[in-house]
């Protein structure tokens, strides 16, 4: 019995599929039957029912794959500790960011790559609850998230407070005012993400006493934008997505006054991994970033939850 082969079971019982399962490990398909075979003939049972679609698993095959993750999740934190001890900065990293804050890739990416080049980062946007999820599971290594989460099982390392912005059109009238104040809002419609967004969670939060609120089943920045050029109304933003808008789109970004309605932004990481040399190497990258294009002084964090 090897680590591959209960990691190739693993993989057949989370996809349902030996197909699923092989391009997942990045093998052919008879080379992770074979081994499945092999593993099944050594310990004299069938692990799966064939012949079903999705595979389901056998009772005793049940039993083995709930302590063959066991096993794999230990044999990964061996891993893990060999790399901590030597302090080695490469290899895979499956790294998960919510939508909302990916701005910060296009800042970070190249430098970091330039500095660390033995990772292979592979990055990939989720919302808040499968990111957690996922990083519960081990499915990725770790996960940049607004915080706090108030999670037992995961750690937080907080790396930058990230100010609300509001894109005003040039045809509303809160256009001509310098630095916006929370009333200011109260007159005018906020244009809002869909409602299960961790952002759209803050905003509200940060609007709650105003009724003029319209909640759109819309994932995309751009899109509310655009509605607000339409004159619909006015909407609110993370300060580095403000960033890579177009020159004239910037004449309509808004500041508010200190303290600044803000987010805390974290890498986070399962209780159940040591924190490794590529996590540090991630988020002192990250914090640099976000100092040198983060400058406020005085923020009043909102909770995401």
């Amino acid at each position: 019995m090897t680590i591959t082969q209960l990691e190739y079971v693993i993989a057949v019982a989370k996809h349902g599929s030996f197909t699923k399962a092989s391009e997942k490990c990045n093998v052919t398909q008879p080379t992770l039957s074979m081994q499945v075979q092999n593993l099944e003939e050594e310990l004299k049972i069938k692990i799966f029912i064939r012949g079903t679609k999705p595979i389901k698993l056998t009772e005793v095959g049940k039993k083995l794959i709930e302590q063959g993750q066991v096993i794999v999740k230990e044999a990964i934190k061996m891993k893990d500790i060999v790399i901590h001890e030597k302090n080695y900065i490469g290899g895979e990293f499956k790294l998960g960011i919510i939508p909302s804050a990916s701005s910060i890739i296009s800042l970070f990416i190249n430098p970091f790559i330039k500095k660390y080049p033995n990772v292979n980062l592979k990055i990939k946007e989720l919302n808040s609850s499968d990111l957690i999820k996922k990083v519960l599971s081990g499915d990725i290594n770790g996960g940049i998230i607004s915080t706090p989460l108030n999670n037992e099982l995961i750690n937080e390392i907080p790396l930058y407070y990230e100010p609300f912005v509001a894109y005003v059109p040039i045809t509303n009238q809160l256009f001509k005012v310098k630095k916006l104040k929370v009333e200011d809002l109260e007159y005018s419609s906020i244009l809002t993400l869909e409602e299960k967004n961790s952002f759209t969670k803050q905003v509200v939060k940060f609007i709650e006493n105003f009724n003029k609120k319209m909640s759109l089943n819309i994932k995309s920045f751009e899109t509310l934008i655009q509605l607000s050029d339409q004159g619909f109304g006015i909407t609110l933003l993370p300060l580095l997505y403000s960033k890579n808008l177009s020159k004239k789109r910037l004449n309509s970004i808004k500041y508010f006054e200190e303290p600044e309605p803000a987010r805390e932004i974290s890498m986070i990481f399962s209780k159940n991994k040591l924190k490794s040399p590529i996590i540090k190497a991630i988020s002192n990258s990250l914090e640099k970033v976000c100092r040198d294009n983060i400058k406020s002084k005085k923020v009043n964090i909102i909770f995401p939850f």
